[in-house]
C-alpha cells in the first residue's frame, strides 16, 4: 500500500487535496470509513476504508445501495492518505479529478474477518459500517470484470440483509453533506467551482425539456407557480 501513484497524479500547489505527506494510523476500533461524492467529467462515489494508514478507495459510479439484491460495481483506484477523509471542496478543472467533492457520509468500520490483508487478497472482504448514513453489515467481492489489463480491480459493494437494509435509494434520499448539509452546487459556488456542472450532481435538479413553438391560434396557458 503506497500514496506515490495518489502524490503523482497530483500538483499540491494548485489542488486544495492533502499532499498525505505524513502517514497516519489509528487503532483497530476507530478506523475511518468516508464516502465522498465527487462531481468530476461524471458523478461518481469515493468509497474508502482506512487500513495501514492509508485509505483504500473504490470508485462507486452509482453509489452505494441499501438493497441487498442490487450489486454496485466500484472500481479499486489509488490509495488515498487518511486526511483526505476530511477533504470537501473544489479540484481545479484540469487538475487530475477536477470538479466538486463532497464528504457524503463519514464514521468508522470494522472487519468482520481476522485477516484483513487475507480477505482483500482473496477479493472478499466483509466489514461493518457505523456511519451517519450507511450502516450494518457489507461486504465488497473482487470480480473478473473492467480493469484487469489496465492495473485496476472491479469489485462489486454489496449490502448484507440485517436491520439497515432498505429498498429506497439513499443517495437520493441523503442528498446533503454529512460534514456541512450543502448541496454539491453549494460547495461549488461557495469554493468558486463550476456551480452548473455540480448542481447536475444534485438529486433536485431537473433538466428542462425545450419548449415547442405554440400552433398558430392555440391558447396559451398561465402556469402558476
Amino acid at each position: 500500500m503506497t500514496l506515490k501513484k495518489y502524490q503523482e497524479k497530483r500538483r499540491f500547489e494548485v489542488t486544495p487535496e492533502p499532499s498525505g505527506g505524513e502517514k497516519t494510523s489509528k487503532s483497530a476500533s476507530s478506523l475511518i470509513y468516508v464516502v465522498q461524492k465527487h462531481r468530476a467529467s461524471h458523478l461518481h462515489y469515493d468509497f474508502r476504508l482506512e487500513w495501514n494508514g492509508v485509505l483504500l478507495s473504490w470508485a462507486v459510479p452509482k453509489g452505494p445501495s441499501l438493497d441487498p439484491s442490487v450489486k454496485r460495481l466500484a472500481m479499486q483506484v489509488e490509495d488515498h492518505p487518511v486526511d483526505y477523509s476530511d477533504f470537501e471542496g473544489v479540484i481545479p478543472a484540469g487538475e487530475y479529478g477536477g470538479g466538486t467533492v463532497m464528504v457524503w457520509d463519514t464514521g468508522t468500520w470494522e472487519p468482520e474477518q481476522p485477516n484483513v490483508d487475507a480477505a482483500l487478497k482473496k477479493g472478499d472482504l466483509k466489514f461493518t459500517l457505523h456511519g451517519k448514513k450507511l450502516k450494518g453489515s457489507w461486504v465488497l467481492v473482487r470480480t473478473r470484470g473492467y480493469g484487469g489489463s489496465s492495473g485496476k480491480s472491479s469489485w462489486l459493494l454489496i449490502k448484507h440483509r440485517d436491520q439497515y437494509a432498505f429498498g429506497e435509494d439513499i443517495t437520493e434520499q441523503e442528498p446533503y453533506s454529512a460534514q456541512t448539509k450543502r448541496l454539491l452546487a453549494d460547495i461549488a459556488r461557495e469554493g468558486g467551482g463550476d456551480v452548473d456542472q455540480a448542481s447536475t450532481g444534485d438529486p433536485i435538479f431537473k433538466v428542462k425539456a425545450p419548449r415547442s413553438a405554440p400552433k398558430a391560434g392555440a391558447k396559451k396557458t398561465r402556469v402558476r407557480r
